[in-house]
Order: structure tokens, then C-alpha cells, then sequence
């Protein structure tokens, strides 16, 4: 295939180490940032760094061309250290139009590298983002930042000439010369971009050529263009051995479904209805009809939960996935489950809300909806992994604990786990716990709501079983017989029993780690997605030798039995959120501590430096407090 490349000049380019960098690449929602960021993630990971990732994009399937909140962004912090987060502040920003220029600079930090592709600062383009004139011809930004100003789309065109596409069509190989240039100012192998485009192309030569021509101009253009005299290495991560693929949140759920299917011999039956940002995971679980995986796109939330409930009934493994609309309305079905004390696993991909809220922004903002969103004592066990990783673990144990209870599990994870991606490491899977799986088939002695001695769960029995011929529902039922019962102390026990059988799931829950000393000065408490800028904020607070631990929440109902002993050996506890403060409360409630809040409910993550400088305020008010006494 050919190629079309800038002139070469003799040009001395320094290499300049680096043990972590933060960059981003924005433009309109048609340029193809999702696309150019994934690769580049790919690109950094087979180059052997650590990582982190931020998709960010607009709800709209199709925002105006040019309009501000029809921006796109895909953020990455790569390195050869550990990384935690995607990072705070951007060391490099690709802008691919005005408004992305507009949404994205004020994240740049000083002197940092900042790409704007000048063909797209038009007056129309301008307009749209609201610039009264050329904000390129402002000396105060070419001062405050590095700015190189490329013709990315002439660039392309240049290098697609000849090639029998239309315009349109050359112009939308222009995200793959920026991938190229930013591919050789951080001297990552373009090699599985390469690979990528010839599969994804392989049907149509043309377009295979044009974006491979693309991706190799921009590469070479870095190379060769007298504007950029620098480019940046950074050394592979010291890293476990193994195999390890680049695993978004949404794919390592699924894949833990695989995983359960696989060691129980179960059918997982999986059924959902489309939401934002669930609907990858039913995407992902389509391609696996061989592993036992069943899925059905249900014609709304409530089906698909009965759906799921039915095929416990039945004796397969129910899943079935949502955001928090849906989770409203499933919660009936939960209920359901609940009473019949059938095996089913709920994923809650949390957003931002209330209702449609932010389709397609992150929030912790639904534990308290899990905890106690359903009528009446409704209790159900609710985990909550970490990282994107994490993911798979926590959809395994989610199977593991509702077959082993017999009780409904609720997985809170949410969009910046979903759609970001970090390295993970291929599990070997005979290290995996077991899930036995006992189906009761003996009828002597057999009654519906006869109780485990140390679970407390009920028989799990498959339909038509001889001898074994029950019926479940919604309405109380009589204990052990099962009959429906509107007796007072029957219910009051029965009550008490679905919830003491949660609270006995607290035996399967591990030590809690603490991240510092094991008692002191101030606890930082975190759950969920928070867990990497907790654990940087944390450790960069200790490295300053400030008395500060921390501890991650992976179950939240019940909690781990050693968290109220925990908590009493600090003086002081922050509890940061992507919500008004929903953690603390529970917190606050059960263990009767001084638990202060650190909440940000803007549809993002939080930040490293604003939970760091919550703990240093914290220190502070605690040495200012013995001061005054």
C-alpha cells in the first residue's frame, strides 16, 4: 500500500524521558475520538505501560457539527509507574475543532503540548463555539502553552490523493494522522494500529489504505516537520508476568459471566433491555452462545427481569443489567426475587440522574436506591468493584453468593468503569473459587422454605423434579411449608430470616485492607470507582509523611464484619462520593462516627488533587482543633 508523507528536512529531534504522561484528543462527536483514543490506549499497552482511561461523550447520537456540548473526548494517562486514574491535569490536548479547543484548554496545564488542526477554524466553526474571533491569533495562548498549529485535514487529503474516495471520505481519515503524530511524539508503536485497520477494513482495500496512508503521514510528519523538535519516551511498567489485554469494565462483567458459566456448568440467561451505559455488556455476551450463554433483548426493564426470574426458576444463572431508570423499574421485580428467594444478578451501570440526567456521564449516586430502593424490608446483598478489572471478579462473586444464598445480588459499578480501560492480567483460571451448585432432589423431608443451617438459603429445585412440586410468588410465605401465610408472627420471622441471611454473607467477606498505618490521625474511606484517586491522593499524602490511610468498600451490604473496629482507630474520616453524600450516611448511621463527606456530582470522576487537598484540609482543622485546646 502507498504513501503520501511531508518532505523530509534535516531536522535534530530531541528525546526527552518521561515516566507518565496525560493526553486527550477531542473534537466533534463524528471525528472518530472514541476510535483514535482506544488505539492509542492500545498502542501504550502493547508498548508495555501502565494506564488509565476517560471516554467522554455527548449524549446526543448525533450533536450539531461544531456546538460545544457536541464535543468528544477520549482521555488516557499512560506510564511507566503505577497509574490510578486518568490523570488531572492534560500534559498534551489534540483539538480537532474550535469547540473542542474551547470545552478541553482550560484542563491543559501550563507549557503544556497543545495540537489544533487550524483547517477547521472557520468563521461557521468559530460561530458555533461562541469565538468573536480566531482564538489561534491570541499571542496569550501560543505564551501559555506550546501550541502547534497543524493542517491536519489538508495533510490528509495530501496524503490520500489518488485514492478513488470522495472527499467526505478522505476528510474522515483525519483522526488517523493525529493518532500517528501523537503516536510519534510519545514514541508508541503503531504497529497495532496497523493490524486494527486491516481487520476492521479488510473488506474494502480502499479504506484500509487510506487510513493506514493517514496514520503513517502523521507518524512521519512528527518525524520530519521542523515544528516539532522534541519527542518523549517513556519506559514499560514494571508489571507481574502473564497475559494481559487492554479490559473495559462492561467487557470484564461479561466476562465473569463467562467464567461462572463455565465452573457452575449453568446457562447463564441474560436478558436487557437497551440503556446507556449497559448496553455493551449484552453486546459482548451475544458472541458467546457457546460458553452457555443465552441473551434476550427484552421489550422493556420490567420484562427483563422477569425474564431473568423465570430462568432461576428454572434452574440457570438470571442476569440482567441496567443504569438507574431502569433499576426504578425493576424494582418490583427485585421484590419478587426477594420473596422467592430465587438467584438472580442485577448490574447497575450507575449515571448521572435524576431520570435521563446524563446518559452518558459517570455517578455513584445509587447505593442508597440499592440499599433501600424497594417496598417494605426488602434486603438483598450489593457489591461495588474498583477498578475496570475488577469488574470481572465482582460479576463472579455476584453468581458465587446468589446461588450459594439463594438471594438476589445488586453490582453497583457505573460509566467510567464501564467504558475505561486499564491492563489486565489474564487469571489463571483454576484459581478461582468454587461455586457449588446443589439442586435439591431428594423429596424426603422436602418443604420450599427449608433453611440451610449456615446460609440460611432455601433448596434450589429444578421444575418437574419428581416428588419435588412447588409454588413460589409474591405473597408471604408460611416458614418452611412455603403456604402463603397472612399470620402476623409468620411474617415478622420471615423477615427477619431474608435479612439475617444477607447478614450471614458477611462470613464470606474478606479482611479489610488498610492502605497505611493502622490507626492515626484521619481514614479516608472509598467504594467503588473512586478507588484509584483515593489511593493516589492517598499515597502522595504519605509520601509527604502525613498521618493518612485509606480502605476500599467492595461489599456494601452487608459490610465487612471488621469495619466498625476500623473506623474507631482514627480520630478523624473523610468519605469521598460522585454523589451528595450517600456512603457517609450509611456510615454515619451504622457505626456512629464523625464521618465527613467529600462530594462532586458533575458526571466525572473525581480528581486527585481536590481529594488530596480534602485530606490536607482535614489535617489542618484537626492541628488547628488541639491548638486552640
Amino acid at each position: 500500500m502507498g504513501e503520501t508523507v511531508a518532505p523530509a528536512v534535516a531536522v535534530q529531534k530531541q528525546r526527552r524521558q518521561l515516566d507518565r504522561a496525560v493526553v486527550r484528543f477531542a473534537g466533534d462527536s463524528g471525528d472518530g475520538m472514541q476510535v483514535t483514543g482506544e488505539q492509542f490506549t492500545i498502542e501504550a499497552a502493547w508498548a508495555g505501560a501502565d494506564l488509565a482511561t476517560l471516554p467522554n461523550f455527548p449524549a446526543e447520537i448525533r450533536a450539531p457539527a461544531g456546538t460545544l456540548f457536541g464535543v468528544s473526548s477520549f482521555q488516557l494517562q499512560f506510564g511507566s509507574c503505577r497509574i490510578y486514574t486518568p490523570g488531572d491535569r492534560l500534559d498534551c490536548l489534540v483539538a480537532m475543532n474550535p469547540a473542542a479547543l474551547k470545552v478541553h484548554v482550560g484542563d491543559l496545564k501550563e507549557g503544556g503540548l497543545l495540537i489544533v488542526n487550524t483547517d477547521t477554524f472557520e468563521k461557521k466553526n468559530l460561530d458555533r463555539a461562541g469565538y468573536p474571533a480566531n482564538p489561534l491569533d491570541d499571542p496569550a495562548l501560543a505564551q501559555r502553552y506550546r501550541l502547534h498549529k497543524v493542517g491536519i485535514t489538508r495533510l490528509t487529503m495530501e496524503a490520500l490523493e489518488g485514492l478513488p474516495l470522495n472527499i467526505r471520505e478522505k476528510e474522515r481519515c483525519k483522526n488517523f494522522f493525529a493518532l500517528g503524530l501523537v503516536s510519534w511524539i510519545y514514541t508508541r508503536p503503531i504497529e497495532p494500529t496497523l493490524s486494527w485497520i486491516a481487520k476492521r477494513f479488510g473488506k474494502s482495500e480502499t479504506l484500509a489504505d487510506a487510513n493506514i496512508r493517514a496514520l503513517k503521514a502523521g507518524f512521519h510528519f512528527g518525524e520530519t516537520a521542523e515544528l516539532f523538535t522534541e519527542c518523549y519516551g517513556i519506559e514499560p511498567a514494571e508489571m507481574a508476568p502473564g497475559l494481559y489485554r487492554s479490559m473495559t469494565g462492561n467487557r470484564a462483567l461479561a466476562w465473569g459471566l463467562l467464567a461462572a458459566a463455565e465452573r457452575t456448568k449453568l446457562s447463564v440467561v441474560y436478558g436487557a433491555y437497551p440503556i446507556t451505559p449497559a448496553s455493551d455488556i449484552l453486546h459482548e455476551l451475544s458472541h458467546y452462545k457457546r460458553f452457555r450463554i443465552r441473551t434476550m433483548q427484552a421489550e422493556d426493564e420490567i420484562a427483563a427481569v422477569g425474564a431473568v426470574i423465570g430462568a432461576a426458576f428454572g434452574g440457570a444463572i438470571g442476569v440482567c443489567a441496567t443504569s438507574g431508570p431502569g433499576m426504578a423499574l425493576k424494582a418490583e421485580g427485585i421484590n419478587l426475587a426477594v420473596m422467592a428467594e430465587l438467584p438472580i444478578v442485577v448490574f447497575d451501570i450507575q449515571r448521572g440522574g435524576p431520570s435521563t440526567g446524563l446518559p452518558t456521564k459517570t455517578e455513584q449516586a445509587d447505593l442508597l436506591q440499592a440499599l433501600y430502593g424497594r417496598n417494605s424490608e426488602s434486603p438483598v446483598v450489593v457489591l461495588a468493584p474498583m477498578t475496570p478489572g475488577d469488574c470481572f471478579f465482582i460479576a463472579y462473586e455476584a453468581i458465587r453468593i446468589a446461588v450459594k444464598y439463594m438471594v438476589p445480588v445488586i453490582v453497583l459499578s457505573d460509566g467510567f468503569l464501564a467504558n475505561g480501560a486499564e491492563p489486565w492480567l489474564i487469571p489463571d483460571p483454576k484459581t478461582l473459587p468454587d461455586i457449588p451448585v446443589n439442586f435439591r432432589t431428594d423429596p424426603a423431608g422436602f418443604f420450599p422454605y427449608v433453611r440451610d443451617e449456615a446460609t440460611l438459603a432455601r433448596p434450589w429445585v429444578r421444575p418437574g423434579t419428581p416428588g419435588l412440586e412447588h409454588r413460589i410468588g409474591g405473597l408471604e410465605k408460611e416458614h418452611i411449608t412455603g403456604n402463603v401465610s397472612y399470620d402476623a408472627e409468620n411474617h415478622d420471622l420471615m423477615v427477619r430470616l431474608r435479612a439475617e441471611k444477607v447478614r450471614r454473607v458477611a462470613q464470606e467477606i474478606p479482611p479489610t485492607t488498610v492502605y497505611g498505618p493502622a490507626m492515626g490521625d484521619l481514614l479516608v474511606v472509598g467504594w467503588g470507582s473512586s478507588y484509584g484517586t483515593i489511593t493516589a491522593a492517598v499515597e502522595a499524602a504519605q509520601q509527604e509523611g502525613k498521618p493518612v490511610a485509606s480502605l476500599h468498600l467492595r461489599y456494601m451490604n452487608p459490610l465487612p464484619p471488621d469495619l466498625g473496629q476500623i473506623l474507631r482507630q482514627y480520630r478523624r474520616i473523610l468519605v469521598p462520593e460522585v454523589n451528595s453524600g450517600q456512603l457517609v450516611r450509611v456510615i454515619r448511621a451504622e457505626y456512629l462516627v464523625d464521618a465527613v463527606g467529600f462530594n462532586r456530582v458533575r458526571g466525572l470522576p473525581l480528581q486527585t488533587q481536590e481529594v488530596r487537598e480534602a485530606i490536607d484540609q482535614m489535617l489542618e482543622d484537626k492541628q488547628m482543633l488541639e491548638d486552640k485546646r
